[in-house]
């Protein structure tokens, strides 16, 4: 019996501190679609409610979502998280055009596919923002609710990018993440101190699994080549189809954010063709670190709201 308990203690030192939250355990899976590997943190797969997907932006993985899966799962929802393309070791296209922003929309809609999630609620942070717009566009279909963290609807960002002063400065870094080579060495000098530096609101222990991931061979490029296949580079098939949006969608957005102005948020609205909702927050543009409580609170409220399984 004293082996039994100490080998079980010794499987808990050595399981990932995902998998020994309380309540609502997040299990890391890797599954192969669209001939890549993507990994995935879930939680909830048995629950009888609709699927939610999470999706990060750059330079984040999943795990920044590790505090809001459980509550979400609790409320019945089966979550999925899945670290997007270019941040997984099987999933590192090599050409620039392979993150081209309808690939990265397909990946998700075969995730939810190889989930079951024949309708899901989609959360999104920063470029996840990004896919999560496209998607709101190109498959309407498939989303109950959408829930855009940071960027603005993108015909809004991109008017503003064009047109508005305050927003061009914010943007100033966009060009420099495009350049060839440039931007990966800045990053990873150092010991990536300049990469850290971008993650100050986030604890000693999530910049540990962050820099696991970056660190690894062409991470880093294939992310910033969403970058250099994106801006100033969608196809007009897909800008054709990025206007009007009808999903109930809400916009949370930081009035401190270094990257996105008011311009776009504001004229985001115009786009808006169903139930639409900006909340404005006292933060910058890491949301899920610096407001989790009314960021958790509102993306809950906003998907519960729109659930085909509301709680009485």
């Amino acid at each position: 019996m004293k082996l039994l308990i100490f080998l079980t203690f010794l499987v808990s030192l050595t399981m990932p501190k995902d998998k020994i939250e309380e309540g609502n355990p997040i299990t890391l899976q890797r599954i192969e679609v669209n001939d890549l590997v993507f990994n995935c943190r879930t939680s909830g797969l048995n629950n009888t409610k609709e699927g939610v997907i999470l999706l990060h932006g750059f330079p984040e993985t999943s795990h920044m979502w590790n505090e809001l899966i459980p509550i979400l799962a609790k409320k019945g929802y089966k979550v999925v998280a899945p670290n997007q393309r270019g941040y997984n070791p099987g999933s590192l296209p090599r050409e620039v055009s392979e993150y081209e922003l309808k690939k990265l929309c397909e990946d998700i809609l075969a995730i939810g596919d190889y989930y079951g999630f024949e309708r899901f609620h989609l959360v999104g942070h920063d470029w996840g923002s990004s896919v999560g717009w496209a998607l709101a566009g190109l498959n309407p279909d498939r989303l109950l609710s959408w829930s855009a963290l940071s960027v603005p609807h993108l015909k809004a960002f991109m008017e503003a990018y064009k047109t508005d002063k305050e927003q061009k400065k914010k943007s100033r870094y966009i060009g420099f993440f495009k350049l060839p080579y440039l931007p990966e060495w800045y990053f990873s000098f150092n010991n990536y101190s300049k990469l850290i530096d971008l993650w100050s609101e986030s604890s000693d222990e999530q910049i540990d699994i962050y820099l696991e991931i970056f660190s690894k061979k062409r991470v880093l490029k294939s992310a910033l080549n969403w970058y250099r296949a994106n801006v100033g580079k969608i196809t007009p098939e897909v800008s054709s189809q990025l206007g009007d949006v009808y999903v109930p969608t809400l916009l949370l957005w930081g009035k401190n954010d270094a990257a996105i102005g008011r311009k776009g948020v504001e004229g985001t609205d115009k786009y808006m063709r169903g139930p639409y909702e900006l909340m404005e927050l006292d933060a910058g543009h890491w949301l899920i670190q610096e407001a989790f409580h009314d960021v958790s609170k509102a993306i809950v409220n906003h998907i519960e709201t729109y659930s085909l399984h509301p709680e009485n």
